[in-house]
């Protein structure tokens, strides 16, 4: 059984979120402000978090950047509509996805399914590492080398960079990326897609803005060359 954590100070959205999430078979841990999210995390392991930005104690973006340092558990954050720049800052602390308030509990339920998925079968269906140039990917590990030196991405990062090389040269859709990376399909989240597309080029292109690596393909989407 899978446990996942629900971090929210708002009790009665915590009693929906772990009734509906027991009744899709996973076992719920709560926690209502960061320092307990800390604490069940670290001693309960669980299998994701579902955490929100707005907690006492310690905020979650700062339970964010801990729990990121810590463990490789995906984060699915939750966001006001007012919290832009939060959900931003989110994202480059290492969570994986993020949901805006109000939401619907099947939407909800979906990304949690998506993410427990690609948790599951991330490297399992490839061994090999693949090399690009002076960038080396492996999958066992899922680490990114440029030079001999280990890259400092972010989970969604790796996760896009991996697909795009095990994929070369075949052009994808933001739309397709979305589902096969991040296990759903929106259009309306189409700029999550880019956000990390131009993460990754700061990292693995010698000029970021005439990228030889990850190209955009006008009216279509992105593909790796090399």
């Amino acid at each position: 059984m899978k446990k996942v954590l629900v971090v929210d100070d708002e009790p009665t959205l915590v009693a929906t979120l772990k009734y509906n999430l027991e009744g899709e078979g996973y076992e719920v841990l709560t926690a209502d402000n960061g320092e307990s999210a800390l604490l069940v995390a670290r001693s309960k392991r669980p299998d994701l978090v579902v955490l929100d930005l707005m907690l006492p104690i310690m905020d979650g973006l700062g339970v964010c950047r801990l729990i990121r340092r810590e463990m490789t558990v995906p984060i699915l954050i939750l966001t006001a509509k007012t919290e832009e720049v939060d959900k931003v800052v989110g994202l480059e602390l290492g969570a994986d996805d993020y949901v805006t308030k109000p939401f619907s509990m099947r939407e909800l339920l979906a990304r949690v399914r998506a993410l427990l998925r690609r948790s599951e079968t991330v490297s399992e269906d490839v061994a090999e590492v693949v090399i690009s140039g002076d960038l080396e990917l492996n999958p066992r590990s899922r680490v990114v080398s440029r030079d001999g030196k280990a890259l400092p991405l972010r989970p969604k990062e790796y996760d896009l960079l991996a697909f795009l090389m095990f994929n070369r040269r075949h052009v994808f859709s933001r739309e397709q990326l979305l589902d096969r990376v991040w296990g759903y399909e929106d259009v309306g989240e189409t700029r999550t897609v880019d956000v990390h597309v131009t993460w990754l080029r700061q990292k693995i292109e010698n000029k970021p803005a005439k990228p030889t690596r990850l190209i955009t393909v006008r009216g279509t989407g992105y593909r790796f060359d090399g």
